[in-house]
């Protein structure tokens, strides 16, 4: 059973949170095979109470057979054996408990495996059956329904999202063919999610994040998108973005979170900010992730616009904001900081692209104190403590369908996904290639080391935790020359960061805290650093 729920006192933890994302095949392996499991994650423990994070969320731990990086779900409450089992994930939840470490695991609502027991019961039942109207299930067009039924385009690249079955019918899946979509028209859906969060609530998890929160709900006629205009929302409701039936879900499960002291996050890519905003009413989700922040390049203008409009969207409902700098799906920061175009758009993605990792890892360190001084949560992507770059994968090893289903130019999110280099010694026989020059970005090597990334996330971590003026609170914007982010949090705190080409000089009557890089000679703040300072 679940722990009860928290003090009063402690009930808020998630609007400032520090929240460290696992992608668990990659990072540790518990019993030597390849692959992270949660032994792995279990061992690890301590070094994540040292780093300063207040909870882990945990990318897809469940059964399946992998072939979109376990969001193709076989079954939400069972373990994969790869990664250990119920049992131990239960150990897991309560160890890092007992370090004040909470723990938020991931939700796939959109769709399951095809080996889930509902798919494989509805190619076996046939065409009208009960358990086809789980899916979306349609006859073909042509004169012998060999076209697919419509054309809504995939996630992945723009391919075709209908799966044509043996007895004639067609599926639809917005991703992958592995991931058929479910219908949410139906009350055994809906049923059926809201027993799977009851399930891990009881275990104690503490919060969800809802993978691609914004594409459940369907237009039941599933109307084709040629000659609609561009847009979510352009020409009317879209017939699968954004659908106003999608409240009514999370409404229904706000109200199991809240029974149990629980917290969602969604995945929720909307340009139209008021829409955006409908998902963090105080009756439906309590936090979404802010991808406007996550892809907007290294330009002070740019970054100051993209913090500015994220605080006016969540201010109408009193919801935090949450801040990113990567994730297990986007280019890492050294790398994408360090090309010419410094901002990551899923479009743009390509092999050979250029990158000075010296400066990517300078304009890194920057970002962690702008990212950890705003107001809000954070997310900090495995890795991103430790300065990784992308790693290049070798062409033989990829297995991101991305790469795959768009016929071989895109690479993928596999660079991302490469295991963590705990020692400089590689894992054995890693289930990705570890890049040779890895060694030198080793946790263990970091350790003790006061010019390491791992140092400085460490010292920026505990001061957010535990100096005043971090976590809640507003933010004031100060003058200060051109590509210069300058702003005050309470307390006196104060954060700069320096994206000119030229030092500039410190606000007098101001005591330096943390700097992302050293000082110059004369006391001025260099190009691409950032400092915390307290007036």
């Amino acid at each position: 059973m679940a722990d009860l729920p928290l003090p009063d006192s402690d009930a808020d933890w998630w609007r400032s949170a520090a929240i460290y994302q696992v992608y668990v095949r990659s990072f540790a392996d518990g019993d030597g095979d390849g692959t992270g499991d949660l032994a792995g994650v279990r061992a690890r423990l301590p070094y994540l109470a040292e780093l300063g994070v207040d909870a882990l969320w945990f990318t897809p731990w469940y059964l399946s057979p992998l072939a979109d990086g376990g969001y193709d779900v076989a079954d939400y409450r069972t373990i994969d054996p790869a990664f250990g089992t119920l049992a131990e994930a239960e150990k897991l939840i309560a160890e890092a408990r007992e370090l004040g470490i909470r723990t938020i695991i991931d939700i796939v609502p959109n769709h399951v495996s095809d080996r889930h027991a509902w798919f494989r019961a509805a190619l076996a039942a046939g065409p009208g059956s009960p358990e086809r109207e789980l899916f979306h299930f349609r006859p073909g067009r042509g004169e012998h329904g060999e076209l697919p039924p419509g054309d809504w385009p995939s996630q992945f690249n723009g391919a075709d999202t209908w799966t044509r079955v043996p007895d004639g019918e067609w599926y639809l899946h917005l991703f992958t063919p592995q991931q058929p979509d479910l219908n949410w028209d139906h009350p055994e859906v809906r049923r059926e999610h809201e027993e799977v969060l009851r399930f891990w609530f009881e275990r104690g998890v503490a919060g969800v994040r809802i993978d691609s929160a914004a594409l459940l709900a369907k237009d039941p006629a599933l109307p084709d998108l040629a000659g609609r205009p561009a847009g979510p929302w352009a020409g009317g409701p879209h017939p699968f973005i954004d659908r106003d039936e999608l409240h009514d879900i999370y409404r229904s499960w706000r109200a199991i979170a809240d029974a149990y002291g629980a917290v969602f996050v969604g995945e929720v890519w909307l340009p139209d900010s008021e829409r955006f905003a409908r998902y963090l009413r105080p009756d439906e989700l309590h936090t979404a992730f802010n991808f406007s922040f996550l892809s907007c390049p290294w330009d002070a203008e740019r970054l100051r616009t993209s913090i500015e409009e994220t605080l006016a969207e969540h201010a109408p409902v009193g919801a935090p904001a949450t801040w990113v700098l990567c994730n297990h799906d986007v280019t890492r920061t050294v790398t994408r900081y360090g090309r010419a175009d410094t901002g990551f758009d899923f479009a743009a993605k390509a092999f050979g692209i250029p990158s000075d990792l010296a400066l990517g890892t300078r304009r890194a360190r920057a970002a962690a104190l702008l990212t950890l001084a705003l107001p809000g949560s954070v997310y900090l992507y495995q890795g991103e403590e430790l300065g990784l770059p992308e790693a290049d994968v070798p062409l033989g090893r990829i297995q991101d369908p991305m790469h795959f289903r768009s016929g071989g130019t895109d690479p993928g999110r596999d660079g991302c996904r490469v295991p963590l280099p705990w020692t400089a010694e590689p894992w054995h026989d890693p289930w990705l290639p570890q890049p040779a020059h890895w060694a030198a970005y080793a946790a263990d090597r970091q350790d003790g080391d006061p010019d390491s990334m791992l140092t400085l996330y460490r010292a920026a971590l505990r001061m957010r935790r535990a100096a005043a003026g971090f976590g809640g609170g507003g933010l004031r914007w100060l003058p200060g020359p051109p590509g210069v982010l300058a702003f005050a949090r309470p307390d006196g705190l104060l954060c700069l960061v320096n994206l000119s080409g030229e030092p500039v000089p410190l606000p007098a009557g101001t005591s330096l805290l943390l700097s992302s890089s050293a000082l110059d000679t004369e006391g001025l703040l260099p190009q691409d650093t950032g400092v915390w300072l307290r007036t």
